[in-house]
């Protein structure tokens, strides 16, 4: 599965995220749950984490800047 094929890659709504931060949140500290609940949230975030780098490693590279002639090396700063 290629990043093409991906129909939602949204960080802000992913069920696993809001799963994790839930369960992580109603659990006693210092439990096993507990610790079981962050473990999952790391994983989780991990794996959005992975998901951005991926959309950001795909965006196109920005155009090079002028090196000669005119047009696009001077920029007019009088406003």
């Amino acid at each position: 599965m290629g990043i093409a094929d991906s129909a939602d890659m949204s960080i802000t709504n992913s069920p696993s995220v809001s799963a994790a931060v839930s369960g992580a949140s109603n659990s006693m500290p210092g439990t096993v749950s507990n610790a079981a609940s962050l473990l999952m949230l790391r994983k989780a975030l991990d794996v959005q984490e992975s998901g951005a780098v991926a959309l950001l490693d795909a965006l196109p590279q920005a155009p090079a800047l002028a090196t000669e002639g005119t047009l696009g090396r001077n920029l007019n700063t009088y406003a």
